[in-house]
């Protein structure tokens, strides 16, 4: 099923330079109150886990620019337990957090906790992963998800020269977490571009993993975007459809996580780095996926900065504190089943080997000597 994609432009103003003069100087990483004249920047993060390398670096930026700019932070973990995160979203309203900054497990067990949050009158920013079935959530800031799909099948279009190649081609689709809003959109981008060659005979899936439409995504989703849930699936895929010398051309893997346990599969497999080794694709430029890529273990990752979502968020809990209007660039896209969140959406872009020092080093993103440059 296609997406139309349809954005509303708004015109950037420049990131505005609003005082947090309001804010208090403390340190303190929870609890109410103690020197904020306007209770504003008192500022909850609650993060998903820190056993991917993105989320440390996110919540870590985010919480050190607020308290450089003299705001009350909590920044929380959760372990990827979804009662955990609903209490630590609860202990923050408890300590008086006015913003909530939330990177959802799963985005559709937090209504009543942000239900409470409304009646402490906070605002809720949900950071990267939609919050859905509540009215509460106030803005939704991430990258166009839509877009890190369709640069993964395009990557692949191309690569594989699909519009003239005659194939065909033996494909193995991933998706990602079901419980993840995201991974829909992931899914979508990469399934609209690809399909179309599912369909004609130029991509065929030997395991029959093959969504018929988008929306069937889940039925091939691997829960927790997990490395090793990934790598077993792919074993069973290469075990029971890849016998008699047949080869798998190519991985869609939305993001990196999942590309290392495929990666992992491929390897004991026999798959070696080389001309007939698969395309895998992946998001994130975790440091692992960077070397993997340099060693021709991976052909692509999706970048998003998210250096530049921190730096977004930033902006927005600015303009909450000045009382300005918080600037979006979508309201048509994010309808999360009770409203639709206005958005503020950031472009990723496409990293492969030659690219690696250009945009990931020499931007400070990952340092050479953790890519083994």
């Amino acid at each position: 099923m296609t997406k139309t994609r349809k954005m509303l432009a708004v015109s950037a103003a420049g990131v505005l330079a609003l005082s947090l003069a309001a804010c208090s100087s403390s340190d303190n990483g929870g609890g109410a109150g103690g020197g904020n004249a306007s209770g504003d920047c008192n500022v909850g993060i609650s993060m998903p886990t820190r056993s991917l390398e993105r989320w440390i670096n996110d919540g870590e930026q985010l919480q050190k620019e607020l308290k450089d700019a003299g705001c009350k932070v909590d920044l929380q973990y959760a372990d990827n337990k979804t009662d955990q995160q609903i209490s630590q979203i609860q202990n923050q309203i408890a300590g008086g957090s006015k913003i909530l900054v939330i990177a959802a497990i799963d985005g559709k067990v937090l209504a009543p906790a942000l239900e409470e949050a409304k009646k402490q009158k906070a605002t809720v920013i949900a950071y990267d992963r939609l919050i859905n079935g509540t009215e509460n959530v106030d803005y939704y800031a991430t990258f166009d998800n839509y877009k890190v799909g369709t640069l993964q099948g395009t990557f692949i279009e191309e690569q594989l020269d699909l519009k003239n190649a005659a194939g065909p081609f033996n494909l193995e689709p991933f998706a990602g977490s079901p419980d993840d809003n995201n991974a829909k959109f992931f899914f979508s981008g990469a399934w609209d571009v690809l399909k179309p060659y599912v369909d004609e005979g130029k991509l065929v899936v030997p395991s029959g993993k093959s969504p018929k439409s988008d929306d069937d995504w889940a039925s091939i989703g691997i829960q927790g975007w997990a490395s090793d849930k990934a790598q077993s699936e792919m074993d069973n895929r290469l075990s029971s459809f890849y016998t008699g010398g047949k080869k798998v051309n190519v991985v869609l893997s939305p993001n990196d996580s999942l590309a290392i346990g495929i990666q992992a599969s491929l390897k004991s497999a026999g798959y070696t780095p080389g001309a007939d080794y698969p395309l895998i694709t992946g998001q994130d430029a975790d440091k692992a996926n960077v070397k993997a890529i340099l060693a021709g273990e991976q052909a692509m990752t999706v970048w998003k900065d998210t250096r530049t979502l921190g730096k977004r968020v930033f902006t927005m809990i600015q303009e909450i504190v000045a009382g300005k209007t918080v600037e979006v660039n979508d309201t048509k896209t994010y309808d999360n089943g009770k409203k639709v969140v206005p958005s503020y959406l950031l472009d990723p872009e496409i990293v492969v080997k030659d690219d690696v020092k250009t945009k990931l080093v020499d931007s400070g993103f990952v340092k050479a000597s953790d890519v083994g440059l």
